[in-house]
């Protein structure tokens, strides 16, 4: 009797209707929202002017406030620089960015790229707190071109607009490999009319010289391949009677390339034709290049080399090392010398550090030493090139910008810390005394009186540039790897084989 009262109270024909109503509209709601979420375009941002590619994970482009790009280690220091940037007033500022793969997939360039942040941010609390209330004061941005620089092309697009109000960018530094994607990343912004500052760009194709300034407003605070070699040469009175070569064969990596000739100049004469190996297109692999090394350290046994110039990336010099620790010739001494990429051995894992100083030595051209502008015993500071003064400077700087202690060993943080130190001179040199910003033409001009008085004080030495924007007898830190994986200072080399004069003024060239 109950039942019958409810199904005549409950389910009559209008209220079957209404129900049957119901669900289908529920049923469409749910099914327009999941038509809708479908067909709309997925939201691939990440940050302001940040966003992921498609077919990319990385985010990637130009961001200031704070963001970290996903890379945990960065966290700190880009907070850093957000916070600085925040406290920034519209109008008062000129902006700076930092070209960068930033999301690096290999471990030696993500400690490269933290190194590189902590030393920018640390010159731009000193241009906005100690320089004596100068302006324009300083904005900075990260600009990420993601793993091998792939997204170069989207970033520079983006900081080509960014030259006008309310970025008003000035300058673009890091820049710091010497690949062709950064080639062509620095070509695009001097054509711009950007003024850009390298940090450890090496390369001699990647900077101006007479008859062929291809970058119109590149300046670079690092010695060239060329450079470093006759640093290296003047160092280490190389009997080329007794020296080979190890070479990558590989070509279009502009440090490789520009090194291995810069070694091959300075071993005319040398009795062994240079000893060849080929690294994988992305040569922060491992490849096969460990088997070919293990054969070339045999055919050196069967010379009379004392020394080993080495051509090639970080990745195959530490294969290289612990094939050669692994020779059949143990009774031999034999010294390798290699440009900057030595200075990412300091925190490779993989290398075997049981063999140094087992008859083996290895020892790199760096850019930067914490060592370098410190005075010890039986070894004083050079009275020219540099000072200790300005290096103490650095400290109190990287120390304010970070209170966790930031190694140094590697040069990384001092290169960066002078490269936006060169940056922001310029900017403010190019600043009329009635504007508050300079123009951007006139930024990238400064780079000729860059030299004598008006040279940069820079913690890694004097930065005297010549007419072409190319740092003049730059000091050239010897390091040797230690056995116990420290990298220890050996002395200050010079390009031009003594320290520069106090005038620091470039020589004529013909």
């Amino acid at each position: 009797m109950l039942d019958r009262l409810r199904r005549r109270l409950f389910w009559t024909p209008r209220q079957k209707f209404l129900t049957l109503f119901v669900a289908l509209a529920l049923v469409a709601g749910l099914g327009g929202y999941g038509l809708s979420r479908y067909l709309a375009p997925e939201d691939r941002s990440c940050a302001p002017g940040v966003a992921r590619p498609s077919g990319s994970t990385e985010c990637v482009g130009v961001n200031g406030t704070g963001h970290d790009f996903r890379v945990p280690s960065l966290t700190a220091v880009t907070a850093a620089i957000g916070r600085e940037n925040a406290s920034l007033k519209d109008g008062e500022y000129a902006t700076v960015a930092l070209l960068l793969p930033i999301t690096a997939a290999d471990h030696g360039t993500q400690v490269k790229i933290l190194r590189e942040l902590q030393g920018a941010h640390a010159y731009q609390y000193r241009a906005n707190h100690e320089s004596n209330s100068e302006t324009p004061k300083i904005r900075l941005v990260l600009a990420n071109t993601g793993n091998r620089n792939a997204h170069w092309r989207t970033v520079v697009d983006r900081l080509t607009a960014m030259t006008g109000a309310p970025d008003r960018l000035r300058a673009v530094s890091g820049v710091a490999t010497s690949s062709g994607e950064v080639r062509d990343a620095v070509t695009a912004l001097t054509g711009a009319g950007i003024a850009v500052v390298g940090t450890t760009i090496t390369a001699d194709d990647l900077a101006n010289g007479p008859g062929r300034d291809r970058y119109p407003g590149l300046a670079r605070v690092s010695p060239t391949n060329g450079d470093e070699a006759d640093a290296l040469a003047h160092f280490g009175k190389v009997d080329a009677a007794r020296a080979i070569l190890v070479q990558d064969s590989r070509t279009g990596d502009h440090y490789i390339d520009t090194l291995r000739s810069a070694f091959a100049a300075s071993l005319k004469g040398a009795p062994y034709e240079p000893q060849l190996y080929t690294s994988p297109a992305d040569n922060t692999q491992e490849g096969t290049t460990a088997n070919t090394f293990r054969q070339i350290t045999h055919l050196i046994c069967d010379t009379r080399a004392e020394t080993v110039f080495f051509a090639g990336r970080h990745t195959q010099l530490r294969q290289f090392i612990n094939a050669l620790g692994a020779r059949g010739c143990t009774e031999r001494s034999f010294t390798v010398l290699t440009g900057d990429e030595g200075s990412y051995l300091g925190t490779d894992d993989k290398l075997d550090r049981t063999v140094l100083g087992k008859r083996l030595t290895v020892r790199y051209a760096a850019l930067a030493h914490p060592d370098a502008w410190q005075p010890a015993p039986g070894r004083p500071v050079p009275a020219t090139g540099g000072s200790t003064v300005a290096y103490r400077t650095f400290l109190t700087d990287i120390a304010r910008a970070d209170p966790k202690p930031v190694p140094l060993h590697d040069g990384q943080a001092i290169v960066a810390y002078d490269a936006m130190a060169t940056a922001v001179h310029a900017i403010r040199q190019a600043t009329p005394a009635d504007a508050p910003y300079p123009a951007l033409a006139d930024v990238g001009t400064q780079w000729p009186q860059v030299k004598g008085s008006l040279r940069v004080q820079g913690a890694s030495g004097w930065i005297c540039l010549d007419n072409h924007g190319n740092p003049y007898n730059k000091a050239v830190p010897i390091v040797e790897l230690a056995p116990d994986g420290t990298q220890r200072f050996v002395q200050i080399a010079w390009p031009r084989g003594t320290p520069p004069a106090t005038s620091c003024l470039p020589p004529k060239k013909d």
